[in-house]
Parts: C-alpha cells; structure tokens; sequence
C-alpha cells in the first residue's frame, strides 16, 4: 500500500525526530544501517521508464515481481519473433503496461514508502541493540 505524498511526509519527518532522539552510538549505528538501503527516487523513475522489463522491481528488492515482469517481457518478444503481428505477443505487452503503468506515474512515492519502511527497520534494529 503506497500513500499519499503528505502522508509518507509525515511519516517520514516522525521517524527523523525518533531518530534525533538516539543517543550518537544509536545515530550513527542508525545511520550506518541506513545508507545503503535506502533507494534514489530518480534512480527508480529512470528504471521504470523500462517499465515492460521491470528493471525498478528488482531495484527495490522485489525479486520475484521483477522476475515475472522480466519473464513475462521476455515472452512476449519472443512471441512476436516466432509470430509477427499476431495479437498473443502484443496482448502480453500492452498488459504489462497497464499493470506498471501506475507505478510509473506514482514512482516517487512508492520509493518515498520504501524508504520510510527501510527507516522504521534500521530504527527498531538500532533500538533493540545494547549500547
């Protein structure tokens, strides 16, 4: 479930003042944790404008989504490599559009969600650990 901009906002400023009440070890634990899992929305748009290969699915560690996208693409060239212009390999195209097409439009948030997940692990990792 993705939310809407003011909401992941919202969320997102929260977890920054949890986070400016750890102590220094906590924060730079916190932050240590953090660095290399969160993900650039401008990385993730410029994947998703290859949308029909599902290129940003495995950006955000979605594996198995990405692997059907990736398969489902695949499919499709090859069925219009063995059938030209027939309507079964353009149908498998046009479906995949119109089920990332939302994704495309909503990249910003999906990745602003991610990342606010992301936070919220690092945080109760860093909390759970004695320091």
């Amino acid at each position: 479930m993705v939310l809407r901009h003011a909401a992941l906002k919202q969320q997102e400023d929260n977890l920054r003042g949890q986070v400016r009440q750890l102590t220094d070890a906590q924060r730079k634990q916190y932050y240590q944790l953090e660095v290399d899992q969160v993900k650039d929305p401008d990385t993730f748009a410029v994947l998703n404008w290859f949308f029909v290969a599902g290129l940003h699915h495995f950006y955000l560690g979605k594996f198995v989504r990405g692997g059907v996208n990736l398969s489902l693409f695949l499919l499709s060239i090859l069925l219009l490599v063995i059938f030209p212009n027939h309507w079964v390999g353009y149908s498998v195209l046009i479906g995949i559009l119109v089920i990332e097409l939302p994704q495309l439009l909503n990249s910003q948030n999906i990745v602003h969600h991610h990342n606010n997940q992301i936070m919220t692990k690092c945080l109760a990792k860093v909390l759970q650990t004695k320091t």
